[in-house]
């Protein structure tokens, strides 16, 4: 049996808080590894923490596992950013350092210590497969233990912060038509802005929700309204039927007291047709071939205001090649020392400099960049930035039209798939 094989079913009997036990035996075995450990990023992005077993019960609940990893100093770090092994040489040992990412979804890194008579140039690459195998177990045991989400807190979450990040579906996501990034700040303090997004075999549903009030109150109003949001388009039903349904459970268990903004989105991967609902919405903005522009959509109600408000669907068109950029007021709102709001200059400059980046990336350079305009690191209210790259869908060769085939395809030669595009 190989070491794929048998990491593979090692991961599979091991108990959920057991998974790095099980493939630090396997790379033992296989590879004479001298060390192995899984480090976490925490909920801000900003540092790796290892995983280990979980302390006493008697310790405080908010006390880390271990002392942190800069995400942007170390080693470590600069395999989470850049999503590709290293390693590092030292005397008669090795150090392969490997991103653990499920589906776009960054989780950490393993760090594996190997003789290095024993690493050849293609152990890396082996490697890599058995952390990408890790982090769809560390996907799963998740729903059965505490340990990973212990691991991922260098401070402790506020009781809104929890609720808001358990009901997020990840924080980013990668296939072949499109990936997207997003980030919440402040991290362990978040109240109610929230981000939403569901993948089919043709379409791509994307909510972005910049939440009302403060503390736990925010947090109900925006589980509220994304579930009622889930269950609409579970039921299939159109886009602005799922607005209006939302609407509709807000209203009733808040009667206008309490309301929040949303702005839907229905991608069809197709063709980049999307179907847009503006709820008293974030702010949206394209790159598009080197500039920045607005996107503007007819403003209807937000979600719970009134009773029974009719919501209607518009449409626009994304090539291949588009950034869209998503905020919320915590972003383009936000006042410097001087009381000058950030805005959408600001922000279209931010969005240019980081237009390199990966979607999973850009969303922390945005923040980054507010917290220095802002004047302080702990902002007044959430801020929230969401990124899609859309690289569109290759028509198949079948349903061609006559003519140059090249002119029909998706990705054209003036927008071709970036580097970060998933494999």
């Amino acid at each position: 049996m190989n070491a794929y094989e048998e990491a593979e079913r090692g991961l599979r009997a091991a108990p959920p808080h057991g998974l790095l036990d099980a493939i630090r035996g396997v790379l033992t075995r296989h590879y004479r590894a001298g060390s192995v450990e899984l480090l976490m990023a925490d909920y801000s992005l900003t540092v790796l923490l290892p995983v280990s077993a979980l302390p006493p019960a008697t310790e405080r609940l908010a006390e880390p596992l271990a002392e942190p990893l800069s995400i942007d100093n170390s080693p470590q770090g600069r395999v989470f950013g850049a999503q590709e092994p290293a390693r590092e040489e030292h005397g008669e040992a090795t150090v392969v350092h490997l991103p653990v990412t499920v589906r776009g979804d960054r989780l950490g890194v393993l760090t594996v210590t190997l003789p290095t008579d024993a690493c050849s140039p293609a152990i890396p690459a082996e490697l890599a497969d058995i952390a990408e195998m890790l982090a769809h177990a560390v996907t799963v045991a998740e729903r059965d233990t505490d340990l990973y989400r212990r691991a991922r807190r260098k401070d402790r979450l506020t009781l809104a912060a929890e609720m808001q990040w358990e009901l997020l579906p990840g924080r980013a996501c990668s296939r072949d038509e499109y990936a997207i990034g997003a980030q919440l700040e402040p991290a362990y303090a978040v109240h109610g802005d929230n981000f939403d997004w569901s993948g089919g075999a043709d379409h791509l549903v994307l909510t972005v929700t910049n939440g009302m009030g403060e503390g736990i109150d925010a947090a109900l109003l925006s589980n509220l309204t994304i579930n009622a949001l889930r269950n609409a388009r579970r039921a299939g039903i159109p886009l602005a039927d799922q607005a209006a349904l939302a609407d509709q459970a807000v209203y009733a268990q808040h009667r206008g007291d309490a309301y929040l903004s949303v702005l839907l989105l229905d991608f069809e991967l197709a063709t980049g047709r999307v179907q847009v609902v503006d709820a008293g919405s974030p702010r949206l903005l394209l790159l598009r071939e080197g500039t920045v522009t607005p996107i503007d959509f007819d403003a209807q109600l937000p979600l719970g205001m009134f009773e029974e408000t009719d919501y209607t669907a518009q449409e626009f068109h994304v090539r291949p090649g588009d950034r869209l950029v998503f905020v919320s007021d915590g972003v383009h709102a936000v006042a410097s020392p001087a009381g000058e709001a950030y805005g959408e200059r600001a922000l279209a400059r931010s969005i240019s400099a980081t237009r390199l980046l990966p979607p999973a990336e850009m969303p922390r350079a945005v923040l980054r960049e507010l917290t220095g305009h802002r004047g302080r690191p702990v902002p007044d209210d959430d801020a929230l930035v969401v990124c899609l790259d859309w690289y569109g869908r290759p028509i198949a060769p079948d349903r061609l039209p006559s003519g140059d085939p090249e002119r029909h395809h998706t990705h054209s030669a003036a927008f071709p798939a970036p580097p970060h595009a998933p494999r």
